[in-house]
């Protein structure tokens, strides 16, 4: 059978513990992948002029796509332009025939990612035949937008209020990613961030840092808080079952 809502959240370890953040709308940035191939003409490092050199071609791409997001984009959007892996040649003496560059984009809109992706292959390709290579791209769609909807977000909101305060209840956005927004995509729900820095017994290292750890008791807010949500939204989808609710 097909699911009427979502709910779902995530501990934070860059807000405090005992706080919640839910926010209506978008809440965590679409992500994709490029994959550039800079094609130039290997050759000896002490003859360069012989070559056709990838590696300085890329980069120049490199540091010009960092105009992108500060000369393309509306200043009051949202967008994340990385490239994480520069890989080309084997050796050190030898300029090699084609250098590749991988990254990630990050929006909350699809004609923003759309765009971004525009210019990095008009400024890849118009690059690389500066220096006569060439430049191909592959993008590949990973996650998109994870959007809340207003009904599930204001259960989610009324509930950790209740059990944290409504003082400990903050909005906030992440250009992070995450497969929950397949499913809002499909159904109406909400994605909501639980409070795990506890800076005090050293609980305050970020997500994937290889020190990362997290004080416990955010379990206890996240738990309660879902069940909290689900219990509310089943009250009031069923006043026939629960007339005394």
């Amino acid at each position: 059978p097909r699911a009427d809502v979502a709910f779902a959240m995530h501990l934070w370890n860059t807000l405090p513990l005992g706080r919640v953040r839910v926010i209506e709308g978008p809440c965590m940035a679409a992500s994709s992948t490029f994959t550039l191939t800079i094609k130039g003409k290997g050759g000896h490092g002490a003859a360069p002029h012989q070559s056709i050199d990838p590696v300085l071609a890329g980069a120049h791409i490199v540091a010009g796509m960092q105009s992108i997001v500060s000369r393309s984009v509306d200043p009051l959007e949202s967008v994340v332009v990385t490239v994480g892996q520069f890989t080309a040649g084997t050796t050190f003496n030898v300029i090699p025939d084609q250098a590749i560059l991988k990254g990630t984009v990050r929006s909350y809109e699809h004609e923003m990612h759309h765009m971004v992706y525009r210019r990095i292959l008009e400024m890849a390709q118009y690059m690389a035949a500066a220096f006569r290579c060439t430049a191909h791209m592959e993008t590949i769609a990973i996650v998109p937008a994870v959007v809340n909807a207003p009904e599930p977000t204001a259960i989610v909101r009324a509930a950790a209020a209740s059990l944290v305060g409504t003082a400990n209840v903050v909005g906030g956005r992440s250009m992070a990613s995450e497969d929950m927004g397949l499913f809002l995509e499909e159904i109406p729900g909400c994605y909501f961030f639980v409070g795990s820095m506890n800076e005090e017994q050293g609980y305050h290292y970020p997500h994937h840092h290889p020190r990362f750890d997290f004080d416990e008791r955010a379990m206890i807010t996240g738990v309660a808080t879902m069940a909290a949500a689900a219990a509310a939204y089943v009250l009031a989808e069923n006043p026939e079952i629960f007339p005394e609710a």
